[in-house]
């Protein structure tokens, strides 16, 4: 062995060794070892890591010799696994707060009908419909602890949730995490179906006066075990572990085992309820703070509010943030006309701001808005707060110098001597300063303002603020950032300006935003005055169109306009363009959406814009964008197609794609070798999905592929082009897009289910070099389009059977389901109508079938092959024959009009001794409209009538 090998070896055996993790299938070897790894201080994997790997392995589906997918088999090995999932939960103590936080939706959803199951709750009862009292004690508990996981599963799902910061986009990640949200969706629909069911079951169990029990590890497996070994244990009123009825009834509240309650909480409950409804004992002395405040707030007794906080500002009982919320409410009122309430808000502004200093933090921008106009009364009731809120005996230096800091600040920012001198004399200011620093203070004010008089002087106008008062700045400022008034500002502006010439007052806010491509032309602006005032009322007015107050962005953007006509030709047509899109804007949010068509100049303004070429005048991609969908959503397909000049067609992409959209659907009613446009848009969106590839040389020396997503071989960027579809909203020029990136999806080698959509005839076939189109952005698009499409209509049968066959596509059978189910009802009235055959053709009938088969629903199956042109017999024949079926079985057959169907049903039955059910189908087989000797008219009025039944059963089942 060489020296370097001895070295390594020794390093190794000295480092200490981490025991391997424990692996799932090691617990179906070992009977014993989960009980031994559950007792570890800290065993790894965790006990909520192993419910999801043994749930995880439990519901893999399985793969057919035909290389089918086929839902998990009902075999020992995942029961076992179930089972040891249950046991795990059971250590838990099927503690809901522990669970909840470690598993998602799915999981614990699975895991907990699983309990069902195995506590012998009948599948297919509602709960609501069970008797509490009557079942078996393990049973009840079950089904209580399901039900109050439903509701907290609710309440939770209503509470905003911050997204995780996402790491690289993978497709195989992303696609995960969307099948799993789109399960939790439809989950939370069936939770929230069943809501007032699960309230009802709840309300039930507090009326139970018997003691219950759960299911421990040892329970579950008593349950386990073959029949008659059991001897009826866990049916008996003592198996598993013991909830009484008074912890029972406070578990409705958590339903951990053992009921944990949170004081504080629970404080804060009854003071909300308190609030809401007063208790008709409570007295004065007994209601908290916060009642108080309610209580005195909605009789009017405001100035009992102004002593409550008062005494707060001692005992530090109720939160900033609910003080601060009573001002806003209060500023409210005064702002609604209530004059009253002047005097109120500075009262209670100054309780707060008192508040605030005491705790370190700065004065509010309120207090000195309304201490702008400071007089007598003012400054006696702000000393009377500060002498009342500190205790000078208990109180720390920190705090007393904080007192007499703002103490002082209050004094330097008076202009009148007699109300500092009122300040400087009253005893709490002479406690808290020395006579140096007072007198100091006072020679301070003397020499700042030689000239006042001791008298009060009248109350001076905004305009009046003199120049050298430092915070007059900050709350000139505060105004110019609240104002949309483009009067006021200019106003805020030549008063800043004439306090001081150094500082740029665009830069105020941040959220002050200009397009880069304007903002070089506006802050060469020679003059600052100009300058600010025109950056500011651009910046103001496309925030006010971000946010649709459109009124005041049009008054801001008149002003801008009339102020730059006066020296800039560039902007003056860059405001005229920017008014243009406003106005795009407004009609498409007012009238528009009513398909009120837009006034005749309107579109002539662009048209104008489309066709302007002046040099040098910066243009906002956007609005190209906006003018082309606003041409395509009011079908003015004669201006795109015929009268659309041609420069603009190779120097605006927009203007081209909008020309080639416009074609192809005027197109459409023609004979397909006249669709010359169709093939031209066709290239023109490939290009602009395909990627560019560079060779790039690693550090090993291989050459290898790199992949460009965002290439510039198209006229446009993938992103850009679904940002403008995204501002379309004419059905037939959505439905071509979607069309043609269904026909690009559909054309990679790999595809197993293709997607179907209108029109798709019209593409070409096939693509020269598929290696270039980047096929994993191809389907992100088509379900953003999807998405889109279905948020501007969802009613569109032809847009949801897209959904549904891209749900079909990626083995989402209950979602494909329920957009089949959907696209069928919005066009035949929820099924009173026959739903047309060019709707629920044959393939999207196999489909349906498909996935009922897959969910193992297969008399829904058999059913369904009723729909297709020529009955399927065999696939029904094969699906009735299924024992382990997960639908309504017999409940159905009332939906069969297939005599051959029911007369098979029949031998079935008899052949399985099922007497009960073989009644039930010689029923439906008797009925007098199925008679074979009946008029054709009769048998397909029947046969509709069972149709109609069972898609409306179907929609209420997947809705």
């Amino acid at each position: 062995m060489s020296a370097e090998a001895a070295d390594r070896e020794a390093a190794t055996s000295s480092r200490p060794c981490t025991p391997p993790q424990t692996c799932w299938f090691e617990f179906l070897l070992e009977e014993s070892l989960l009980e031994k790894h559950l007792r570890k201080p800290c065993p790894d994997p965790a006990p909520v890591q192993l419910i999801v790997q043994f749930l995880e392995q439990a519901s893999k589906p399985s793969v057919n010799e035909q290389n089918q997918v086929q839902p998990p088999p009902d075999n020992k090995r995942n029961r076992i696994l179930k089972l040891l999932a249950l046991k795990v939960a059971a250590h838990l103590k099927w503690d809901l707060d522990i669970l909840e936080k470690s598993l998602s939706v799915p999981v614990l959803n699975m895991l907990l009908n699983e309990l069902l199951c195995i506590s012998k709750v009948p599948p297919g009862t509602k709960h609501v419909d069970m008797d509490l009292a009557t079942l078996p004690p393990t049973t009840a508990m079950a089904v209580l602890l399901y039900n109050r996981w439903a509701i907290r599963t609710i309440v939770q799902s209503s509470f905003p949730v911050k997204q995780a910061k996402p790491g690289p986009p993978q497709l195989s990640v992303m696609n995960q995490m969307q099948q799993e949200k789109e399960l939790t969706e439809n989950i939370l629909k069936v939770l929230k179906e069943q809501a007032a069911d699960s309230i009802l079951v709840l309300e039930a169990a507090l009326k139970l006066n018997k003691d219950l029990y759960v299911h421990t590890m040892r329970t579950l497996d008593l349950l386990a075990m073959e029949p008659g070994m059991v001897n009826g244990e866990t049916e008996s009123s003592t198996a598993g572990l013991k909830v009484k009825t008074e912890e029972m009834q406070c578990q409705i509240g958590s339903l951990s085992l053992h009921c944990t309650i949170d004081e504080k909480r629970l404080a804060g409950y009854c003071q909300a309820c308190d609030v809401l409804v007063p208790s008709s004992d409570s007295t004065s002395q007994q209601l908290t703070p916060y009642s108080q405040v309610h209580i005195c707030l909605r009789s009017g007794n405001y100035q009992e509010v102004i002593q409550i906080f008062i005494e707060d500002n001692l005992t530090l009982s109720l939160p900033v943030q609910f003080r601060q919320s009573v001002l806003r409410e209060l500023f409210q009122k005064a702002q609604q006309g209530n004059e009253a309430l002047d005097e109120i808000c500075f009262k209670v502004c100054a309780c707060n701001t008192v508040r605030d200093i005491l705790e370190g933090r700065t004065i509010s921008v309120q207090f000195n808005q309304l201490f702008l106009r400071p007089n007598k009364e003012k400054i006696d009731f702000l000393l009377e707060v500060c002498s009342r809120s500190i205790n000078l005996e208990k109180a720390s230096e920190s705090l007393k110098g904080n007192m007499a800091a703002f103490l002082k600040n209050v004094c330097l920012g008076l202009e009148d001597l007699q109300y500092v001198f009122m300040i400087s004399s009253h005893e709490l200011f002479i406690t808290l300063l020395k006579d140096e620093e007072r007198k100091l203070l006072v020679d301070q004010m003397r020499k700042r303002s030689p000239r006042v008089n001791l008298c009060i002087k009248p109350v001076t106008s905004f305009y009046d603020i003199p120049a050298s008062a430092s915070v007059n700045i900050g709350q000139l400022e505060h105004q110019l950032i609240l104002s949309v008034d483009p009067w006021r500002i200019r106003q805020i502006l030549i008063e800043l300006h004439g306090m001081t010439s150094e500082r740029q007052f665009w830069t105020v806010s941040n959220k002050w935003e200009v397009p880069s491509v304007y903002s070089g032309v506006i802050l060469g602006i020679k003059d600052n005055l100009t300058r600010d005032l025109v950056y500011i009322l651009m910046a103001k007015g496309l925030h006010c169109s971000t946010v649709k107050d459109f009124s005041h962005a049009k008054q801001l953007f008149a002003a801008c306009l009339e102020l730059v006509t006066e020296f800039s030709p560039k902007l003056r047509q860059v405001m005229l363009n920017e008014m243009l899109l406003l106005d795009i804007h407004t009609h498409e949010a007012g009238t528009g959406q009513a398909g009120e068509r837009p006034p005749s100049d309107l579109i002539s303004r662009v048209r104008g814009y489309l066709e302007m070429r002046l040099p040098d005048i910066p243009l906002r991609q956007v609005i190209a964008e906006e003018c082309v969908a606003f041409m395509l959503n009011w079908r003015e397909s004669e201006y795109l197609t015929l009268q659309v000049p041609a420069f603009l067609l190779q120097s605006n992409p927009y203007v081209k794609l909008g020309q080639l959209l416009a074609a192809t659907c005027k197109e459409l009613p023609g004979p397909k070798e006249s669709r010359r446009t169709a093939k031209d848009l066709w290239e023109v969106v490939v290009q602009i999905c395909s990627v560019s590839s560079q060779h790039k040389r690693g550090n090993d020396g291989r050459v290898s592929l790199i992949k460009q997503r965002e290439s510039t071989l198209g006229i446009m960027y993938r992103s850009e082009l679904l940002s403008f579809i995204k501002k379309l909203r004419e059905p037939l020029v959505l439905t071509i897009i979607l069309s043609l990136f269904v026909k690009l999806h559909n054309v990679r080698e790999d595809i197993v289910n293709d997607i179907t959509a209108e029109h798709i005839s019209i593409w070409p076939s096939s693509i020269p070099n598929l290696q270039s189109v980047d096929f994993e952005a191809v389907a992100i698009t088509v379900k953003e389009l999807v998405r889109y499409t279905l948020s501007i209509n969802p009613n569109n049968h032809s847009w949801l059977i897209i959904q549904a066959d891209i749900y079909f596509a990626t083995n989402q059978y209950s979602a494909a389901l329920h957009y089949y189910l959907q696209a069928g009802a919005v066009c035949s009235d929820f099924f009173n109508k026959a739903v047309p055959p060019d709707v629920y053709t044959d393939q999207v009938i196999k489909r349906m079938i498909k996935c009922c088969s897959l969910l193992n629903c297969h008399t829904q199956v058999a059913i369904l092959c009723q729909f297709l042109r020529e009955i399927d017999y065999k696939t029904a024949f094969k699906s009735l024959q299924e024992q382990n079926s997960h639908d309504a079985m017999d409940s159905y057959y009332d939906y069969i009009w297939d005599v051959t169907i029911l007369e098979y049903l029949t031998y079935l039955h008899h052949k399985r001794g099922e007497t009960d059910k073989r009644q039930i189908a010689i029923k439906a087989i008797g009925q007098t409209e199925l008679n074979a000797s009946n008029p054709e008219e009769v048998l397909q009025l029947a046969a509709q009538r069972r149709k109609k039944k069972f898609l409306q059963a179907m929609a209420k089942l997947y809705f």
